[in-house]
């Protein structure tokens, strides 16, 4: 098979949840029990890194696996969804999985995994570990697909457990009230395993307590450490922190989100160094400052163009989408420019009512089959005062919006991971 060829199978043979939602979603570890047998326990041949959380757990992977490649060590990198390429999934010191590597998992492995119906991302975490034992990896840094205590990443023994907020998303799968999902991203907590939890609220902070104790794991609560003591945004659009470890820490990542981000990797890296982690300050700088160029990162309040300003960000949930309706008020322009569309599982109308009513709509839809038709977001628009017109794709919406704003004018590119990956994709 040709690498076009094998993708198409994946996506085929094992449903793939951002096309096609809760059906590709497959509850327990039995699958992955499985195939870690089979494949003789790969991940038991490096160290890992364990990241969950609603938002922020990808930015927190990828800079963590930027600190410790500028360390020196080599650093495999498993994270989801990806926008451009399947690869993207799969990094070993931020180089891509090679697309023959691929071809070779599927053609030598098929006979044994088609029997099991195993879902996409079983079948994407037994690659990617198998990769990383392959590629003789000093540590992975594994994020979380969904949830934790029943996601298929949840077999590792890791060095550190990182738990970044939790917010409402994915309610069908992971539970309706805070707690409930607090419980399932407490599921990654394992025996004496230290935890750094980045953010908490009154009904989350004791369900970690409690998992924690039950399992003896030291926990760490961010928070309440506050190695974090300010931030601040620099010309070129970098983020600058004071903290109580690194004076003007440089951090290539602007959003407004990553003010928390940053307070949990510090406190993780902590715990990393008494974990037997060689991280200088060097290596930490160095991690902050190029996380892109150092691991591929793509989507978090990420530039587009400069004329008109154009900024795209992955944010999807009202968690995510305040964080970027707080960095938009901040901006300077003469009209706002908003190229929008959601998949149909999110808290639509509770995103859409944080939108700023005086911006020009340009409503679309992804490529996946979960996305919402535009005339729909159109129509739950209208109901929170937002109007514009409706694109039956992200190109020529963003065409649309770059035809109608003038260079001082600002656009944004967002609602959903894969409006983003849209996007990318035609750049």
């Amino acid at each position: 098979m040709t690498y076009e060829e094998t993708i198409t199978y994946l996506y085929n043979s094992a449903p793939l949840f951002q096309n096609v939602g809760g059906d590709a979603y497959k509850e327990g570890l039995e699958t992955t029990l499985t195939l870690d047998k089979h494949f003789g326990h790969p991940h038991r041949k490096f160290r890992t890194i364990h990241v969950a959380g609603t938002n922020g757990k990808g930015s927190c992977s990828h800079t963590l696996a930027a600190i410790l490649q500028s360390a020196g060590y080599k650093v495999g990198l498993y994270t989801s969804p990806h926008l451009v390429d399947f690869r993207e999934r799969i990094r070993v010191n931020g180089e891509m999985i090679p697309r023959q590597r691929v071809i070779d998992f599927v053609e030598q492995h098929r006979s044994f995994f088609e029997p099991l119906h195993p879902s996409f991302f079983e079948l994407t975490t037994a690659m990617a570990f198998n990769y990383f034992a392959e590629q003789q990896v000093d540590v992975a840094v594994i994020e979380v697909g969904l949830g934790g205590r029943l996601d298929c990443t949840n077999i590792i023994r890791p060095d550190l457990c990182v738990i970044t907020n939790i917010s409402f998303d994915h309610i069908q799968f992971l539970g309706d009230t805070l707690a409930k999902i607090a419980a399932e991203k407490a599921g990654i907590i394992k025996p004496g395993i230290p935890v750094v939890i980045g953010e908490t609220t009154p009904e989350t902070k004791p369900v970690f307590m409690e998992t924690a104790q039950k399992q003896g794991a030291p926990i760490h609560f961010a928070e309440e450490e506050q190695l974090l003591i300010s931030s601040s945004i620099s010309t070129e659009g970098k983020r600058i922190y004071q903290s109580k470890d690194y004076a003007n820490l440089e951090g290539e990542l602007g959003g407004f989100c990553q003010t928390k981000n940053t307070n949990t990797l510090l406190s993780a890296i902590r715990v990393l160094k008494s974990a037997g982690f060689d991280l200088l300050e060097k290596h930490v700088r160095e991690g902050f400052a190029h996380v892109c160029t150092l691991t591929g990162l793509m989507g978090r309040w990420q530039k587009i163009q400069e004329a008109p300003l154009t900024y795209c960000d992955t944010g999807h949930n009202k968690a995510g989408i305040q964080y970027i309706v707080e960095q938009l008020s901040k901006q300077t322009y003469r009209r706002l420019h908003i190229v929008m569309g959601m998949v149909n599982d999110k808290d639509i109308s509770g995103v859409l009512a944080l939108l700023p009513k005086d911006a020009i709509y340009y409503f679309t839809k992804a490529s996946v089959n979960r996305a919402l038709p535009e005339d729909e977001v159109q129509r739950l628009a209208n109901q929170c005062g937002l109007t514009g017109q409706t694109y039956p794709n992200v190109a020529s919406a963003v065409k649309a919006a770059n035809e109608a704003a003038r260079p001082d004018d600002f656009i944004f590119v967002g609602g959903s991971t894969f409006i983003v990956a849209d996007l990318l994709k035609g750049i």
